[in-house]
């Protein structure tokens, strides 16, 4: 066994308060996708989806607090010091962890790529209007509701599924402690020689990158989010190097993750498609009109997405969004 794969073991309880049994796969939940009509037309049109990166999404701390939090707090955290039984040991530790930590903000950080959801319940036909405010056009835009249980991902997926937990900044500086505690024993516990410090800073600053990408503050909690994540450096075989792109916005170039929702070999069963993945469609509040529907219907026809033309629904909340 290499040391890469006994560490792996030994510090796997830095992830045990993830429970399996609260998130995907075990877990399979409607998942809305709150957009504009206009992107509603292109995702139909390309059969597209498009990831965008973190550090451009609306909450400003997203990837940056539970990783920066952590460098910081990792810098003074006595017990560490304590652990590493020496300075000497201390300071290669610091070294190695910001190395790598340098390494995700400078390069890695780029292409990460996040596609958000909110979950969505069955007899739901009207959706979260906070969320239409916030994401669906205000009111004039699309929800797209995916079934996650058609989510069939092969072994090795370099995406991740998995729902957002909220928590207030001091809880979130209180985990990191907690996590640096629980580090420093299993240094001690393993008796890690210095010849492998390297190994474990990077576990603990793949840890810190894991919560930093599925939490968020507890402000955000009524979005109930879901997030689909994809990481370059866990895309070992490259199956999704053509799919790396760029849009042009308002705030200039934004790197993007335009992905084809289609069979992927290595990564996809053979099925995958809009058409078995949308459990259906909501036109939002100001565009639940007759004549609003019959021009979204005539343009899944001519996205030759005809099958989802019966899963198409309009929002019936008599409320308007103002």
């Amino acid at each position: 066994m290499t040391s890469d794969n006994r560490y792996v073991s030994a510090f796997a309880p830095l992830w045990n308060d993830l429970r399996d049994e609260d998130s995907f796969p075990a877990k399979r939940p409607l998942l809305a996708h709150y957009t504009s009509i206009g992107t509603l037309e292109q995702i139909m049109r390309n059969d597209e989806v498009w990831f965008s990166n973190p550090l451009f999404m609306n909450d400003h701390e997203e990837l940056r607090f539970g990783v920066n939090e952590g460098a910081a707090a990792l810098l003074v955290h006595s017990g560490l010091k304590q652990a590493c039984g020496s300075d000497e040991r201390h300071q290669m530790l610091v070294r190695h962890f910001t190395d790598f930590y340098r390494e995700l903000s400078d390069t890695h950080a780029f292409d990460i790529y996040v596609l958000c959801f909110s979950e969505h319940e069955k007899d739901d036909n009207d959706g979260r209007l906070s969320m239409w405010r916030g994401y669906g056009g205000n009111g004039g835009g699309a929800a797209v509701v995916f079934d996650s249980a058609a989510f069939k991902f092969q072994n090795g997926s370099p995406l991740i599924v998995a729902n957002v937990t909220y928590l207030s900044t001091a809880d979130r500086r209180t985990w990191i402690q907690a996590k640096l505690d629980m580090f420093a024993d299993l240094l001690v516990k393993h008796q890690v020689p210095t010849t492998d410090l390297h190994i474990v800073a990077k576990a603990l600053l793949e840890r810190f990158t894991i919560f930093a990408l599925f939490t968020k503050h507890k402000g955000f909690e009524e979005e109930r989010e879901w997030r689909i994540v994809y990481r370059l450096v866990r895309d070992s075989s490259h199956l999704l190097d053509g799919m790396l792109g760029y849009f042009v916005g308002p705030r200039g170039l934004e790197p993007k993750l335009k992905f084809k929702v289609r069979p992927i070999e290595g990564l996809t069963n053979e099925d995958m498609s809009l058409n078995t993945l949308v459990e259906r469609i909501i036109l939002g509040p100001t565009v639940s009109n007759p004549l609003s529907l019959a021009a979204t219907q005539r343009m899944l026809h001519h996205c030759s997405k005809a099958d989802l033309v019966p899963k198409l629904i309009t929002f019936t909340t008599p409320y308007r969004l103002t």
